[in-house]
């Protein structure tokens, strides 16, 4: 009966806990000070010249790290410029 007084207390806190960060999070938003992650972006010509190296036989994960980003962020990228154009 202890342990679970003790786990409703902690699932209450937790509770607390994400409900005040949520309201800090949209608080320092009408500030303009959260702006949240940033998103890896790349030019077209950064995208065609990826194409052309990988065709000569680079791999991604040489190109990713070029780019300053992971292997799989690197290849989502290049799969959604291939799909979109």
């Amino acid at each position: 009966m202890l342990l679970a007084q003790m786990g409703a207390f902690a699932e209450f806190e937790r509770e607390l806990l994400s409900q005040r960060q949520r309201e800090g999070i949209e608080a320092a938003k009408k500030r303009g000070v959260y702006k949240g992650r940033q998103k890896k972006k790349l030019t077209l010509e950064q995208i065609e010249e990826s194409k052309t190296r990988i065709l000569a036989g680079e791999t991604r994960t040489a190109l990713a790290k070029e780019f300053g980003m992971e292997r799989h962020t690197f290849s989502k990228l290049l799969k959604g410029a291939v799909n979109a154009g």
